[in-house]
């Protein structure tokens, strides 16, 4: 799996890249994987959220995403537009306002069908560097190559992983309901760096933030503040662990979505979800969601050769859903005393 690149002729400011690998596995469940970004986060390493602006009808047709992604330790934004053919197994993209240094960036996904039931997929780029910075084309042709090699390798890993996969990936949630100001609910979630003096399972946490927004979204309510936080938790038996994630927290929605960059032990991948939604009643219903990819490797190290994923996930469930139960209700304490002052 080497990438190609083609040389620009002179005056030719584009660069064009392609990357290949081999699947075993349908080509109709590998363009799946491709097309259905929802997945993306649990799919691929750099990937944290995906909104999808406007959807494709089934038979295909033009989507618009809004992306979030790590990319040399910061967090990028940018909306693109792809068009899907399910029946070509083709997903062409175009990034609509490219996050600097990037001044363009396109590309297709093909998948193509092989003997024996295999596929051979091409991922291909072409862009451009801001001004034409060569230095800037250097990070930009780099962080391609390494992006499509790493992308192309879980997308084989996953699709060959087959009927396996949807025994490692699930779901689930915990709700919550208070009767307080939406807002300062919101807040105690936003605000966690205030979490060591506020919830009795967190021990320390280093949070950095920024602003962030897109200008070719929809304004207030994708505007987003981009946190980058380190996390020690403590276990029911006293330990410690540690994590790292990065949130993106939308005041517009009141909604706060995140993913661990460094997980805990048998997680391959774990993204969530704080919503804080109000009722006609006055009362607020404050949900975590999460979804969770298990490493097997790491499930048997910790639990043992004989454990199933069935164990696995209900381990998780337990550690994961106290944590945020936790949280959920000291949210919404401190909101209701808030509102009593």
């Amino acid at each position: 799996m080497g990438p190609r690149t083609s040389a620009p002729a002179p005056g030719d400011t584009v660069r064009v890249t392609e990357h290949a690998v081999t699947v075993a596995a349908p080509p109709d469940t590998v363009h799946r994987l491709v097309a259905d970004v929802s997945g993306w986060p649990d799919l691929f390493g750099p990937t944290v959220h995906v909104d999808v602006l406007a959807d494709a009808p089934p038979e295909g047709g033009e989507q618009r995403l809004h992306l979030w992604a790590t990319a040399h330790g910061a967090v990028r934004n940018w909306t693109s537009v792809r068009t899907l053919d399910p029946v070509a197994r083709t997903v062409a993209f175009r990034q609509l306002v490219p996050a600097p240094p990037v001044a363009s960036m396109g590309g297709t996904w093909r998948v193509e069908p092989l003997d024996d039931g295999l596929s051979r997929v091409v991922l291909l780029h072409d862009f451009r560097a801001v001004a034409d910075d060569p230095e800037a084309e250097r990070l930009i042709t780099a962080a391609v190559d390494r992006n499509s090699a790493a992308e192309l390798d879980a997308l084989k890993r996953a699709a060959e992983q087959g009927a396996h996969r949807e025994e490692l990936r699930f779901s689930f949630h915990d709700t919550h309901t208070v009767r307080a100001e939406a807002d300062e609910v919101y807040a105690f979630l936003e605000r966690a760096d205030r979490w060591p003096e506020r919830l009795p399972h967190v021990a320390r946490l280093d949070l950095r933030e920024e602003a962030a927004s897109d200008p070719a979204s929809d304004g207030a309510r994708t505007a987003a503040t981009v946190q980058q936080m380190e996390m020690a938790t403590l276990a029911p038996d006293g330990s410690e662990h540690i994590t790292e994630s990065v949130r993106l927290c939308f005041p517009g929605r009141r909604t706060i979505v995140y993913k661990q960059l460094r997980t805990p032990p048998a997680l391959a991948c774990h993204t969530g979800r704080w919503t804080v939604e109000p009722a006609a009643d006055g009362t607020v219903a404050v949900t975590s969601a999460h979804t969770v990819v298990l490493d097997p490797e790491g499930v048997r190290a910790l639990l043992g050769t004989d454990a199933s994923p069935a164990d696995a996930r209900a381990r998780v469930r337990e550690a994961l859903g106290a944590n945020s139960t936790t949280t959920l209700r000291h949210a919404g304490r401190f909101a209701e005393r808030r509102g009593q002052s």
